[in-house]
């Protein structure tokens, strides 16, 4: 199956396209876990826990993680999302030619070492030679930077081509070029309806990962109208839900998932 066939499959089952974006922020972390060998491994493993009923995946990114304790976290997180039946999207935004893109890939590989996630972001700027190992394994996911939720997004990604085209609709075009192998999908922010819209106009079967509508404020309605092709796509959300109950001490958790189920319902009112 590709990636996306079982991520529609986890969709189904839990009637969901929350994406929980498990990004432990070190300084965010409730006081009583601080002492942990593994703090941000303790904070996932009560988060995943409180709100996988309402997830549809996981998507831990990678600059939280990026320290010897830190891929050892992520390593223990991965293993736990897939013992309950939940696919990880790991955020790297990864990309580059030749043998590093290759290093790269193994985030992606089954008997690497390392963390090994379902789906990855990945950066186009370099071009298909710098995404090739990502694009070549079939049953993992390759969600490509389009239009990000950012305001500086469009110091690049609104510039005009010569073909009249914006960059961020030349990326749209590329991908669905790219994706020979069915496992490629977008990243396009919930902040940017206009741009959300158009980009589905250009791409109807690509699968959209919308961030932005937690603690940016982007548009629900939007985000499911438009991210979702073949009932397939992901709306994330980060701090929204995982420090939705900062200040509720050794009971953060219980929020975290009230706050998942929150966004499930009111993603779903327009599903």
């Amino acid at each position: 199956m590709t990636f996306f066939e079982r991520l529609g499959d986890r969709i189904d089952a839990v009637d969901s396209v929350v994406s929980v974006g498990l990004d432990p922020d070190p300084d965010r972390l409730p006081a009583h876990l601080r002492d942990d060998d593994l703090p941000r491994w303790a904070f996932n493993r009560r988060i995943i826990d409180a709100t996988h009923e309402h997830a549809a995946a996981f998507k831990p990114n990678a600059a939280f993680y990026e320290d010897p304790d830190g891929w050892r976290a992520l390593r223990e997180t991965i293993a736990y999302a897939h013992g309950k039946d939940v696919p990880v999207l790991l955020d790297a935004k990864r990309a580059d030619i030749g043998n590093t893109a290759r290093q790269y890939a193994k985030l992606l590989d089954e008997d690497a070492e390392g963390p090994t996630a379902d789906a990855i972001t990945a950066n186009p700027y370099m071009g298909r030679d710098s995404l090739e190992p990502f694009l070549s394994k079939a049953d993992r996911g390759v969600f490509v930077l389009c239009r990000t939720s950012n305001p500086g997004g469009a110091d690049l990604q609104d510039l005009e081509l010569a073909s009249g085209e914006t960059v961020y609709e030349r990326v749209a075009a590329l991908a669905d070029l790219w994706n020979e192998r069915d496992n490629v999908g977008l990243v396009v922010g919930a902040t940017t309806t206009d741009e959300l819209e158009a980009i589905r106009e250009r791409v109807p079967d690509i699968p959209f990962l919308v961030p932005g509508v937690g603690a940016q404020g982007g548009d629900a309605e939007a985000a499911v109208e438009y991210g979702l092709s073949a009932g397939v796509g992901l709306v994330n959300s980060s701090r929204g839900i995982i420090f939705a109950g900062e200040d509720a001490g050794e009971d953060f958790d219980r929020a975290a998932g009230q706050a998942a189920k929150r966004l499930k319902e009111r993603l779903n009112r327009y599903r």
